[in-house]
């Protein structure tokens, strides 16, 4: 990732994700609260099985401020742990 998309970006760590969810869908649910940069499911190398959680990065603050401040939110009947990335 360049220097100038990392300097930019908002981080978003997204945590108790469905097992069934991909990057893209991460992506879609999170794109109602702006532009996302980047969405990323984490997958284990070994078994190619998801790990349950995964990062969200949006191009602007507001749309990471409006993210961060929902109170809950829910993906496919399970309320995802949504906290700043550590970078």
């Amino acid at each position: 990732m360049s220097s100038s998309i990392a300097r930019n970006s908002y981080k978003l760590f997204i945590g108790n994700l469905p097992w069934t969810i991909s990057s893209k869908e991460l992506k879609t649910y999170f794109s109602r609260f702006g532009h996302v940069a980047n969405a990323e499911v984490v997958f284990d190398k070994q078994s190619g099985l998801s790990k349950y959680y995964g990062f969200i990065a949006f191009s602007q603050r507001d749309a990471f401020n409006g993210a961060c401040n929902q109170e809950t939110h829910f993906l496919e009947g399970r309320v995802l742990n949504v906290q700043r990335a550590n970078e």
